[in-house]
């Protein structure tokens, strides 16, 4: 399979150089130059023995079909992380809530959010190819919280690799802010800028079209690549999980194979959401697919509107802090999959000088052929989480909430009506103590502690809940809050000359 560029191309790349060199020409991003397509055999085959197959099996079927040139040897080697790096045998358990919703629970690995499904077999694939061809890499990470966490996790201590990661020095969770700057790995840096994760992004994006520093880099003899959504190495494993949710909905006989059903996923860069979209495009019987954003709702203004506009629009911090996002790198995929590699050019343009794209009422019904979308506030987070704990004892972050706010609304209206599976993108224990402020609203103790203007720590947050709930917080977990610190904080204009500061380092 050869790839393409989604503002042209000058010619067409290999799986592995996308995700070697993942920036596209002209400031676009690379998508297969055509999608494989599976028919009902496919599905039989996987289905047949849906049983006795674990994830990694149905994740060699999707991988075959694109046709990656990749050693199969080296795809075995990335495919164990997840025999060896996730905690439960099926990879994404599907919970049942009720009869008609699923949960896909994505965070069963090593940092506990759905980064890991597509980061842990993907590092094994950048840094053994890094190897194979003698080349030095520098990878970039621009984090909001996970991204950051699975990337340093995957790369730690890897040969002929060095990792920056850039997150929001105020704009993620403690948890996340201790799996990234607990790091003791010698070849990883983790600066956090003072600033939000669209100020972290547009570095990242800025300096891998930046000559400068790229033949800063060349003099070093270290290349340049991405851990972000926007390397199609990270979409790819994205794919995946859709069509193993499906196929165990199907095994568990709560669907027949070939119904449709519909899935929600909390969506702040977007790049869930494309695995979804790119997934039912190569036949997998999904109807809709639901974004759930939080109250930086530019997805939903995007879905139910038809317009991207960033004009009036000022980062809001939330309890999902992981979407709190505006720049949604992913949608230009989607729009060049519909619209071309003209009009994508034409709207990505002018969201960048303009801050504004509009979508003609054609262009506008194709985007809502696929896609629905609703959003959720915190206030509105809290209860879900409090009223899954008490009539499912099922214990939920914040971003889960806002998928399962948007299944209760759009049930409700009768815009969605097949079986769902919602995404889980992250255990409860990254976000503690707002899921403990959910538990504990009408609590008096709580009372007091808010009079008294005092906010729980996570540890103890996380103490009260497993007390409470009966669930454990993993071990990696645990152990983050006796792990000594290694903080850097800039300002966002001195990100290059750190990152240049760092890799010149002998």
């Amino acid at each position: 399979m050869k790839f393409i560029g989604t503002r042209g191309t000058d010619e067409k790349k290999s799986f592995s150089e996308v995700i070697l060199n993942p920036a596209a020409p002209n400031g676009g991003l690379y998508v297969p130059s055509k999608l494989p397509k599976i028919n009902e055999k496919f599905l039989h085959r996987y289905y047949d023995v849906q049983d006795e197959k674990p994830y990694t099996h149905i994740t060699r079927g999707i991988l075959k079909l694109f046709k990656i040139d990749i050693d199969e040897r080296l795809i075995e080697k990335a495919l164990y992380t997840y025999l060896r790096e996730f905690d439960d045998p099926d990879v994404v358990p599907v919970v049942r809530l009720n009869k008609n919703l699923f949960v896909g629970e994505l965070w069963h690995g090593p940092t506990r959010a759905f980064k890991d499904m597509a980061l842990q077999p993907f590092g094994v694939i950048l840094s053994s190819l890094a190897k194979q061809r003698g080349e030095n890499y520098l990878i970039l990470a621009a984090t909001s919280g996970d991204t950051g966490p699975a990337t340093l996790k995957t790369f730690e201590n890897r040969d002929n690799i060095k990792v920056v990661c850039i997150y929001p020095h105020e704009g993620t969770s403690e948890v996340q802010k201790l799996q990234m700057v607990t790091t003791d790995a010698k070849n990883e840096k983790v600066l956090g800028i003072i600033g939000n994760f669209d100020d972290a992004q547009s570095a990242l994006k800025s300096l891998l079209k930046d000559d400068d520093f790229r033949n800063t880099l060349k003099e070093n003899n270290i290349k340049l690549s991405a851990a972000n959504s926007v390397n199609f190495g990270r979409i790819i494993f994205q794919i995946i999980y859709h069509f193993w949710s499906y196929m165990q909905l199907a095994e568990s006989a709560e669907i027949d194979l070939l119904d449709e059903i519909d899935v929600i996923i909390p969506s702040g860069n977007f790049g869930n959401a494309l695995g979804a979209y790119y997934a039912k495009k190569m036949g997998l019987p999904i109807n809709k697919i639901v974004i759930a954003s939080n109250k930086n709702n530019i997805l939903y203004e995007f879905i139910k509107y038809g317009k991207y506009d960033l004009r009036d629009k000022n980062l809001i911090h939330t309890i999902s802090p992981a979407m709190d996002i505006l720049k949604s790198s992913n949608v230009e995929r989607v729009l060049f999959d519909k619209f071309g590699e003209e009009r994508t050019k034409e709207l990505m343009e002018n969201l960048e000088s303009e801050g504004f794209f509009e979508l003609t009422e054609k262009e506008h019904e194709a985007i809502k052929e696929d896609f629905l979308a609703d959003f959720a506030t915190d206030a509105e987070c809290e209860e879900i989480i409090a009223k899954y704990a008490k009539e499912n004892n099922y214990i939920m972050d914040a971003h889960t909430a806002t998928a399962i706010k948007a299944y209760e609304y759009l049930s409700e209206k009768g815009e969605i009506k097949n079986k769902v599976v919602a995404y889980s993108t992250a255990e409860w224990t990254k976000f503690a103590p707002s899921v403990y402020e959910a538990l504990t609203k009408e609590d008096i103790n709580r009372e007091i502690a808010e009079l008294e203007e005092k906010t729980i720590a996570d540890k103890d947050a996380i103490a009260y809940i497993e007390a409470h709930y009966k669930v454990m917080a993993p071990e990696s977990i645990r152990e983050l809050f006796d792990k000594d610190i290694n903080e850097t904080v800039i300002n966002k204009n001195e990100i290059k000359e750190n990152i240049i500061k760092f890799v010149t380092e002998k």
